[in-house]
């Protein structure tokens, strides 16, 4: 790895600070999905569709009607992953699963952006772990390095238990706790010392 790919963000989760500014992004967990020279891609982890399902999801995309879904599909959560390009969906899953179009981000964590990874859920055939995301946070180069600068946002190392296991609404909490902090602590002031 070159010096300059270590100070990269793969792979790492983003906690929002209490101000971050803006209200999309209100308490947000967000898997860093690529950060390189070119700007940055994170899923938020934490922030249910309201009233969608992924049974109807797969109604939608026509995937349920020659296909027998398994039971287990039905409860994979649907997530609002960003404001950018919001019907465009993403599973973010454990590496057990690979396809042709599958983004290996580290050693725990892959993203895979297909139908076909849909369908292979849908049939039983997917990844042990994962998450349906719709949208992403999308950073232009330089941004996210310095909306950390001001603050905006804490990193943490992510274990699948915080991405998969734990409630969205708690995910936030349990980040902070990694980091050893008490969340009521946290100042609402943006900016350095």
């Amino acid at each position: 790895m070159k010096n300059s790919e270590a100070s990269y963000l793969n792979g790492k989760l983003l906690l929002a600070m209490p101000a971050i500014g803006d209200q999309r992004f209100h308490r947000s967990v967000i898997y860093v999905c690529a950060h390189d020279e070119n700007g940055a891609m994170g899923l938020v982890i934490n922030f249910p569709a309201p009233d969608l399902k992924f049974s109807k999801l797969l109604d939608q995309l026509g995937l349920s009607s020659d296909i027998e879904i398994d039971v287990k599909a039905l409860d994979l959560p649907v997530l609002n992953g960003g404001p950018v390009e919001a019907s465009r969906g993403f599973l973010l899953h454990s590496n057990d699963f690979k396809q042709e179009d599958t983004v290996p981000v580290d050693e725990d964590f892959s993203v895979t952006g297909t139908t076909d990874a849909l369908k292979a859920v849908a049939q039983g055939d997917g990844p042990e772990k994962a998450l349906f995301i719709l949208g992403y946070a999308g950073w232009t180069p330089g941004q996210l390095e310095q909306e950390i600068q001001q603050n905006a946002w804490l990193v943490v190392d992510p274990d699948p238990a915080l991405i998969f296991e734990s409630k969205a609404e708690e995910k936030w909490e349990r980040g902070m706790d990694k980091l050893g902090l008490d969340p009521s602590m946290l100042s609402a002031d943006i900016g350095s010392a």
